[in-house]
Protein backbone atom coordinates (compact mmCIF):
# COMPACT_ATOMS: atom_id res chain seq x y z
CA UNK A 1 0.00 0.00 0.00
CA UNK A 2 2.61 2.65 0.98
CA UNK A 3 4.60 1.64 -2.40
CA UNK A 4 1.44 1.78 -4.42
CA UNK A 5 0.86 5.37 -2.38
CA UNK A 6 4.84 7.29 -3.12
CA UNK A 7 4.25 5.49 -7.32
CA UNK A 8 0.96 7.38 -7.44
CA UNK A 9 2.63 10.64 -6.05
CA UNK A 10 5.29 10.47 -8.60
CA UNK A 11 3.33 9.80 -11.36
CA UNK A 12 1.49 12.81 -10.06
CA UNK A 13 3.82 14.75 -9.76
CA UNK A 14 5.70 13.69 -13.91
CA UNK A 15 2.04 14.53 -14.85
CA UNK A 16 2.08 17.84 -13.35
CA UNK A 17 5.70 18.40 -14.54
CA UNK A 18 4.62 17.56 -17.90
CA UNK A 19 1.39 20.00 -17.82
CA UNK A 20 4.10 22.58 -16.49
CA UNK A 21 6.45 22.03 -18.99
CA UNK A 22 3.30 21.79 -21.91
CA UNK A 23 2.11 25.38 -20.73
CA UNK A 24 3.06 28.87 -22.77
CA UNK A 25 1.86 32.22 -22.56
CA UNK A 26 0.03 33.83 -26.08
CA UNK A 27 1.71 37.05 -25.87
CA UNK A 28 0.92 38.83 -28.89
CA UNK A 29 -1.99 38.08 -32.36
CA UNK A 30 -0.38 33.96 -33.51
CA UNK A 31 1.61 33.56 -29.96
CA UNK A 32 4.85 33.47 -29.01
CA UNK A 33 6.58 33.57 -32.73
CA UNK A 34 3.33 34.78 -34.74
CA UNK A 35 3.10 31.33 -36.20
CA UNK A 36 -0.61 30.21 -34.71
CA UNK A 37 1.24 27.26 -33.01
CA UNK A 38 1.00 25.52 -29.93
CA UNK A 39 2.66 22.81 -27.94
CA UNK A 40 0.27 22.69 -25.71
CA UNK A 41 -2.07 19.65 -25.32
CA UNK A 42 -4.95 17.69 -24.35
CA UNK A 43 -7.90 19.65 -25.33
CA UNK A 44 -11.27 18.44 -26.50
CA UNK A 45 -12.44 17.99 -30.32
CA UNK A 46 -16.30 18.15 -29.40
CA UNK A 47 -17.79 19.95 -27.06
CA UNK A 48 -21.10 21.88 -25.88
CA UNK A 49 -21.81 25.19 -25.06
CA UNK A 50 -22.18 23.53 -21.31
CA UNK A 51 -18.36 22.28 -21.05
CA UNK A 52 -16.99 25.87 -21.00
CA UNK A 53 -15.21 26.91 -18.16
CA UNK A 54 -16.43 30.46 -18.27
CA UNK A 55 -18.05 32.24 -21.31
CA UNK A 56 -18.58 35.90 -20.38
CA UNK A 57 -20.34 38.97 -22.49
CA UNK A 58 -17.94 42.26 -23.50
CA UNK A 59 -19.54 45.27 -23.87
CA UNK A 60 -20.17 46.77 -27.34
CA UNK A 61 -18.73 44.57 -30.45
CA UNK A 62 -14.58 43.53 -31.26
CA UNK A 63 -12.95 41.24 -33.44
CA UNK A 64 -9.31 41.16 -32.15
CA UNK A 65 -7.58 37.90 -30.50
CA UNK A 66 -6.69 38.04 -26.61
CA UNK A 67 -2.92 38.24 -25.63
CA UNK A 68 -2.41 36.45 -21.87
CA UNK A 69 0.39 35.97 -19.76
CA UNK A 70 -0.50 33.91 -16.51
CA UNK A 71 -3.77 35.08 -14.72
CA UNK A 72 -3.86 38.07 -16.94
CA UNK A 73 -5.88 37.95 -19.96
CA UNK A 74 -5.89 41.14 -22.58
CA UNK A 75 -8.49 41.69 -24.94
CA UNK A 76 -10.41 44.81 -26.85
CA UNK A 77 -13.43 46.10 -27.94
CA UNK A 78 -15.58 49.18 -28.45
CA UNK A 79 -18.91 50.64 -27.52
CA UNK A 80 -21.00 53.42 -28.29
CA UNK A 81 -21.17 52.89 -32.02
CA UNK A 82 -16.87 52.81 -31.73
CA UNK A 83 -16.62 56.22 -30.17
CA UNK A 84 -15.27 54.22 -26.99
CA UNK A 85 -12.48 51.45 -27.30
CA UNK A 86 -11.52 49.73 -24.32
CA UNK A 87 -8.52 47.63 -23.35
CA UNK A 88 -9.87 45.32 -20.77
CA UNK A 89 -7.77 42.67 -18.32
CA UNK A 90 -9.77 40.07 -17.43
CA UNK A 91 -8.46 37.18 -15.15
CA UNK A 92 -7.53 34.21 -17.17
CA UNK A 93 -8.98 31.20 -14.73
CA UNK A 94 -12.54 32.93 -14.09
CA UNK A 95 -13.64 35.05 -16.38
CA UNK A 96 -13.77 37.92 -14.54
CA UNK A 97 -12.85 41.60 -14.91
CA UNK A 98 -9.91 43.11 -13.36
CA UNK A 99 -10.23 46.25 -15.08
CA UNK A 100 -11.08 48.52 -18.06
CA UNK A 101 -9.81 51.48 -19.61
CA UNK A 102 -11.70 53.36 -22.16
CA UNK A 103 -10.26 55.59 -25.31
CA UNK A 104 -11.87 58.06 -26.98
CA UNK A 105 -12.02 58.49 -30.66
CA UNK A 106 -13.87 59.58 -34.07
CA UNK A 107 -16.03 57.27 -35.89
CA UNK A 108 -15.17 56.72 -39.55
CA UNK A 109 -15.64 54.63 -42.50
CA UNK A 110 -14.37 50.53 -42.12
CA UNK A 111 -15.46 47.69 -44.03
CA UNK A 112 -18.54 45.71 -43.41
CA UNK A 113 -16.58 43.01 -41.75
CA UNK A 114 -13.96 44.88 -39.70
CA UNK A 115 -14.65 46.30 -36.49
CA UNK A 116 -13.05 49.11 -34.22
CA UNK A 117 -11.85 46.91 -31.90
CA UNK A 118 -9.66 44.30 -34.44
CA UNK A 119 -5.84 45.23 -33.75
CA UNK A 120 -4.92 42.46 -30.40
CA UNK A 121 -2.93 43.79 -27.77
CA UNK A 122 0.37 42.35 -27.19
CA UNK A 123 2.50 41.90 -23.87
CA UNK A 124 5.84 41.53 -22.65
CA UNK A 125 4.78 40.02 -19.07
CA UNK A 126 5.29 43.33 -17.43
CA UNK A 127 3.29 45.73 -19.80
CA UNK A 128 0.28 45.59 -22.60
CA UNK A 129 0.74 47.86 -25.52
CA UNK A 130 -2.56 48.72 -27.36
CA UNK A 131 -3.50 50.22 -30.81
CA UNK A 132 -6.33 51.93 -31.73
CA UNK A 133 -7.10 54.27 -34.92
CA UNK A 134 -9.33 57.08 -36.36
CA UNK A 135 -8.71 59.17 -39.19
CA UNK A 136 -7.10 61.66 -36.79
CA UNK A 137 -5.17 59.72 -34.46
CA UNK A 138 -3.41 56.32 -34.67
CA UNK A 139 -2.23 56.03 -30.83
CA UNK A 140 -0.29 53.15 -29.39
CA UNK A 141 -0.55 52.97 -25.47
CA UNK A 142 1.36 51.08 -22.96
CA UNK A 143 -0.19 50.06 -19.31
CA UNK A 144 1.26 47.87 -16.59
CA UNK A 145 -0.66 45.13 -15.37
CA UNK A 146 -2.37 47.41 -12.74
CA UNK A 147 -4.51 49.27 -15.26
CA UNK A 148 -1.91 52.40 -15.07
CA UNK A 149 -1.11 53.91 -18.41
CA UNK A 150 2.63 54.51 -18.73
CA UNK A 151 3.01 56.24 -21.91
CA UNK A 152 1.16 56.86 -25.27
CA UNK A 153 2.45 57.98 -28.30
CA UNK A 154 0.56 59.43 -31.35
CA UNK A 155 1.47 58.27 -35.24
CA UNK A 156 -0.83 60.72 -36.22
CA UNK A 157 -3.48 60.31 -38.77
CA UNK A 158 -4.78 56.82 -39.49
CA UNK A 159 -6.36 56.82 -43.41
CA UNK A 160 -8.38 53.78 -44.98
CA UNK A 161 -11.84 53.41 -46.41
CA UNK A 162 -11.61 50.21 -44.63
CA UNK A 163 -10.55 51.04 -41.07
CA UNK A 164 -7.77 49.89 -39.04
CA UNK A 165 -6.82 46.25 -37.63
CA UNK A 166 -2.70 45.53 -37.54
CA UNK A 167 -1.68 44.59 -33.91
CA UNK A 168 2.01 45.54 -32.49
CA UNK A 169 4.42 43.18 -31.68
CA UNK A 170 7.30 42.94 -28.77
CA UNK A 171 11.06 42.00 -29.78
CA UNK A 172 13.19 42.53 -26.84
CA UNK A 173 13.12 45.95 -25.66
CA UNK A 174 11.37 47.24 -28.24
CA UNK A 175 7.45 47.63 -29.32
CA UNK A 176 7.19 47.99 -33.23
CA UNK A 177 4.15 48.68 -34.92
CA UNK A 178 3.42 49.04 -38.80
CA UNK A 179 1.52 51.85 -40.43
CA UNK A 180 0.99 50.86 -43.71
CA UNK A 181 -2.14 53.02 -44.64
CA UNK A 182 -3.67 55.12 -47.36
CA UNK A 183 -1.72 57.95 -46.64
CA UNK A 184 2.27 58.59 -45.84
CA UNK A 185 3.26 55.19 -44.06
CA UNK A 186 6.04 53.76 -42.21
CA UNK A 187 7.19 50.87 -39.61
CA UNK A 188 8.20 52.66 -36.12
CA UNK A 189 9.88 50.83 -32.88
CA UNK A 190 10.10 52.27 -29.30
CA UNK A 191 11.04 51.14 -26.32
CA UNK A 192 8.80 49.25 -24.20
CA UNK A 193 9.94 50.75 -21.13
CA UNK A 194 9.12 54.90 -21.91
CA UNK A 195 7.79 55.14 -24.99
CA UNK A 196 10.96 56.97 -26.71
CA UNK A 197 10.69 56.60 -30.20
CA UNK A 198 13.69 54.41 -31.23
CA UNK A 199 13.30 54.12 -35.34
CA UNK A 200 11.19 54.94 -38.00
CA UNK A 201 11.57 53.41 -41.53
CA UNK A 202 9.31 55.13 -44.30
CA UNK A 203 7.37 53.23 -46.32
CA UNK A 204 5.57 53.06 -49.79
CA UNK A 205 1.77 53.89 -49.76
CA UNK A 206 -0.62 52.29 -51.93
CA UNK A 207 -3.61 50.99 -50.14
CA UNK A 208 -3.71 50.11 -46.26
CA UNK A 209 -2.27 46.47 -45.04
CA UNK A 210 -3.91 44.43 -42.22
CA UNK A 211 -1.07 42.12 -41.58
CA UNK A 212 1.22 41.99 -38.42
CA UNK A 213 5.02 41.91 -38.29
CA UNK A 214 6.71 38.67 -37.42
CA UNK A 215 10.04 37.93 -36.09
CA UNK A 216 12.28 35.25 -37.83
CA UNK A 217 15.14 33.98 -36.11
CA UNK A 218 17.20 31.32 -38.04
CA UNK A 219 20.44 29.90 -36.78
CA UNK A 220 23.56 31.72 -37.60
CA UNK A 221 21.45 34.80 -38.66
CA UNK A 222 20.84 37.98 -37.01
CA UNK A 223 16.83 38.16 -36.23
CA UNK A 224 14.68 40.15 -39.57
CA UNK A 225 11.88 41.63 -39.05
CA UNK A 226 9.28 40.25 -41.79
CA UNK A 227 6.42 43.26 -42.57
CA UNK A 228 4.47 43.20 -45.85
CA UNK A 229 2.42 45.12 -47.33
CA UNK A 230 0.79 45.50 -51.19
CA UNK A 231 3.02 48.59 -52.24
CA UNK A 232 5.97 47.67 -50.55
CA UNK A 233 5.60 43.42 -50.87
CA UNK A 234 7.46 41.09 -48.75
CA UNK A 235 9.81 43.06 -46.35
CA UNK A 236 12.76 42.46 -43.88
CA UNK A 237 14.41 44.91 -41.48
CA UNK A 238 16.80 44.84 -39.21
CA UNK A 239 14.63 45.09 -35.48
CA UNK A 240 17.17 46.92 -33.63
CA UNK A 241 17.90 50.13 -36.25
CA UNK A 242 14.97 49.58 -39.18
CA UNK A 243 17.60 48.88 -41.62
CA UNK A 244 16.45 47.35 -45.03
CA UNK A 245 18.09 44.17 -45.32
CA UNK A 246 16.34 42.96 -48.75
CA UNK A 247 12.78 43.32 -49.98
CA UNK A 248 10.23 41.49 -52.84
CA UNK A 249 8.44 43.40 -55.72
CA UNK A 250 5.27 44.46 -54.80
CA UNK A 251 2.26 42.61 -54.36
CA UNK A 252 -0.44 42.88 -57.01
CA UNK A 253 -3.05 43.80 -54.40
CA UNK A 254 -3.94 44.15 -50.45
CA UNK A 255 -2.45 41.96 -47.69
CA UNK A 256 -4.41 41.35 -44.92
CA UNK A 257 -3.44 37.73 -44.06
CA UNK A 258 -0.12 37.93 -41.89
CA UNK A 259 2.90 36.57 -42.94
CA UNK A 260 4.30 32.45 -41.92
CA UNK A 261 7.41 31.39 -41.10
CA UNK A 262 7.42 27.96 -41.92
CA UNK A 263 9.72 25.33 -44.25
CA UNK A 264 12.80 27.92 -44.42
CA UNK A 265 10.62 30.13 -46.68
CA UNK A 266 8.44 32.75 -45.43
CA UNK A 267 4.38 32.94 -46.62
CA UNK A 268 2.61 36.05 -47.89
CA UNK A 269 -0.79 36.53 -49.19
CA UNK A 270 -2.29 38.81 -51.12
CA UNK A 271 -6.51 39.48 -52.05
CA UNK A 272 -9.15 41.68 -53.15
CA UNK A 273 -12.84 41.10 -53.52
CA UNK A 274 -13.13 38.56 -51.29
CA UNK A 275 -10.90 35.62 -52.67
CA UNK A 276 -6.77 35.83 -52.33
CA UNK A 277 -4.67 36.64 -55.57
CA UNK A 278 -1.39 35.65 -54.90
CA UNK A 279 0.55 33.62 -52.19
CA UNK A 280 4.58 33.59 -52.49
CA UNK A 281 7.37 31.98 -50.43
CA UNK A 282 10.66 34.24 -49.85
CA UNK A 283 13.87 32.33 -48.82
CA UNK A 284 15.12 35.06 -46.60
CA UNK A 285 18.71 34.58 -46.32
CA UNK A 286 19.37 37.59 -48.87
CA UNK A 287 20.16 40.97 -49.59
CA UNK A 288 18.88 44.11 -51.27
CA UNK A 289 16.50 43.01 -53.85
CA UNK A 290 15.37 39.51 -54.06
CA UNK A 291 12.07 39.49 -55.76
CA UNK A 292 14.37 37.19 -59.26
CA UNK A 293 16.48 35.30 -56.70
CA UNK A 294 14.83 34.27 -53.26
CA UNK A 295 11.07 34.17 -54.20
CA UNK A 296 11.08 30.34 -53.85
CA UNK A 297 6.79 29.65 -54.44
CA UNK A 298 4.44 31.11 -55.89
CA UNK A 299 0.57 30.37 -56.03
CA UNK A 300 -2.35 31.58 -57.44
CA UNK A 301 -5.25 29.64 -56.89
CA UNK A 302 -7.51 28.77 -54.24
CA UNK A 303 -5.34 30.86 -51.67
CA UNK A 304 -7.27 32.76 -49.23
CA UNK A 305 -7.45 36.68 -48.51
CA UNK A 306 -7.81 37.31 -44.40
CA UNK A 307 -6.97 33.92 -42.91
CA UNK A 308 -3.20 33.77 -42.41
CA UNK A 309 -1.53 29.98 -43.33
CA UNK A 310 -0.18 28.01 -40.85
CA UNK A 311 2.42 24.94 -40.68
CA UNK A 312 2.72 22.08 -38.42
CA UNK A 313 6.15 19.93 -39.47
CA UNK A 314 5.37 18.78 -42.37
CA UNK A 315 2.61 20.47 -44.45
CA UNK A 316 1.53 24.01 -44.82
CA UNK A 317 -2.48 24.77 -44.48
CA UNK A 318 -4.46 27.43 -46.06
CA UNK A 319 -8.06 27.67 -45.19
CA UNK A 320 -9.80 30.34 -47.45
CA UNK A 321 -12.13 32.79 -46.72
CA UNK A 322 -15.09 30.85 -48.16
CA UNK A 323 -14.12 27.72 -46.28
CA UNK A 324 -11.82 25.27 -48.33
CA UNK A 325 -8.95 23.76 -46.44
CA UNK A 326 -5.70 22.37 -48.49
CA UNK A 327 -2.61 20.92 -47.45
CA UNK A 328 -0.16 21.55 -49.39
CA UNK A 329 3.29 19.34 -49.14
CA UNK A 330 6.40 21.71 -48.71
CA UNK A 331 8.65 19.51 -50.42
CA UNK A 332 6.92 19.96 -53.97
CA UNK A 333 4.30 22.95 -52.94
CA UNK A 334 1.81 20.85 -54.40
CA UNK A 335 -1.97 19.91 -52.85
CA UNK A 336 -2.41 17.13 -50.80
CA UNK A 337 -5.98 17.62 -50.27
CA UNK A 338 -8.18 20.28 -50.08
CA UNK A 339 -12.11 19.74 -48.53
CA UNK A 340 -14.74 22.05 -48.14
CA UNK A 341 -15.61 22.79 -44.44
CA UNK A 342 -18.25 24.81 -44.96
CA UNK A 343 -19.23 28.51 -43.90
CA UNK A 344 -16.77 31.58 -44.42
CA UNK A 345 -13.94 32.13 -42.42
CA UNK A 346 -12.14 35.32 -41.30
CA UNK A 347 -10.18 34.43 -38.49
CA UNK A 348 -6.91 32.18 -39.33
CA UNK A 349 -6.72 29.20 -37.96
CA UNK A 350 -4.48 27.99 -35.24
CA UNK A 351 -2.49 24.33 -34.90
CA UNK A 352 -2.74 22.78 -31.15
CA UNK A 353 -1.93 19.13 -30.65
CA UNK A 354 -2.04 18.21 -34.21
CA UNK A 355 -4.88 19.95 -34.93
CA UNK A 356 -6.34 22.83 -36.95
CA UNK A 357 -9.10 24.83 -34.67
CA UNK A 358 -11.09 27.23 -37.38
CA UNK A 359 -13.60 29.32 -36.17
CA UNK A 360 -16.56 29.55 -38.75
CA UNK A 361 -18.35 33.29 -38.78
CA UNK A 362 -21.29 32.25 -37.78
CA UNK A 363 -19.98 31.12 -34.55
CA UNK A 364 -18.46 27.26 -35.09
CA UNK A 365 -15.30 25.92 -34.12
CA UNK A 366 -14.70 23.34 -36.70
CA UNK A 367 -11.62 20.98 -35.91
CA UNK A 368 -9.79 19.23 -38.30
CA UNK A 369 -6.51 16.50 -37.78
CA UNK A 370 -3.55 17.45 -39.71
CA UNK A 371 -2.48 14.02 -41.25
CA UNK A 372 -1.93 13.35 -44.48
CA UNK A 373 -5.93 13.21 -45.05
CA UNK A 374 -8.76 14.88 -44.23
CA UNK A 375 -10.53 13.74 -40.63
CA UNK A 376 -12.81 16.17 -39.43
CA UNK A 377 -13.06 15.98 -35.94
CA UNK A 378 -15.37 17.82 -34.71
CA UNK A 379 -18.05 21.14 -35.49
CA UNK A 380 -18.30 23.04 -32.16
CA UNK A 381 -20.66 26.12 -30.72
CA UNK A 382 -19.67 29.60 -29.74
CA UNK A 383 -23.19 30.84 -29.16
CA UNK A 384 -22.16 34.17 -30.91
CA UNK A 385 -20.71 35.11 -34.69
CA UNK A 386 -16.81 35.63 -34.69
CA UNK A 387 -14.30 36.67 -36.87
CA UNK A 388 -11.64 36.56 -34.47
CA UNK A 389 -8.84 34.00 -34.23
CA UNK A 390 -8.01 31.69 -31.28
CA UNK A 391 -5.72 31.95 -28.31
CA UNK A 392 -3.97 29.51 -26.33
CA UNK A 393 -2.57 29.82 -22.80
CA UNK A 394 -1.57 27.43 -19.69
CA UNK A 395 -4.16 25.03 -20.03
CA UNK A 396 -6.79 27.27 -21.79
CA UNK A 397 -8.58 27.81 -25.66
CA UNK A 398 -9.75 31.62 -25.39
CA UNK A 399 -12.49 31.83 -28.17
CA UNK A 400 -13.68 35.20 -29.01
CA UNK A 401 -16.77 36.32 -30.59
CA UNK A 402 -18.41 39.86 -31.38
CA UNK A 403 -19.79 40.28 -27.97
CA UNK A 404 -18.47 37.61 -26.28
CA UNK A 405 -15.10 35.21 -24.98
CA UNK A 406 -15.06 31.71 -23.77
CA UNK A 407 -12.47 29.65 -22.29
CA UNK A 408 -12.20 25.78 -23.03
CA UNK A 409 -10.14 24.00 -20.44
CA UNK A 410 -7.86 20.96 -21.52
CA UNK A 411 -7.85 17.80 -19.66
CA UNK A 412 -3.96 18.57 -18.26
CA UNK A 413 -5.15 21.46 -17.38
CA UNK A 414 -8.12 19.68 -15.13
Amino acid sequence: MHTARIFGYLLLIVVSTTSLANAENWPRYRGSDGSGVSREKGFPTTWTLDDYEWAVDLPGEGHSSPAIWDRNLFVTTATDGGRTRLLMCLDATTGTTKWSRPAEFQVNPKHEMNSFASSSPATDGERVYVAFADEQNYDLAAYDFEGNRVWKNSLGPFLSRHGHAASPIVFEDLVIIPNDQDGPSWIVAYDRRNGNRVWTTPRLAREASYATPLIVERPGLKPQLICVSGASGVTSFDPWSGATNWSTAALPARTVASPTYAFGLIYAICGQGGKGVRMIGVDPTGAGDVDATHVKFVREKEIPYVPAAVATDDSLFLLTDGGILICIDPATQKTRWQQRIGGKFFGSPICLDGKLYCIEEKGKVVVVDTGPEFRLLGENPIGDPSYSTPAVANGRLFLRSFHRLASLRSKSAE
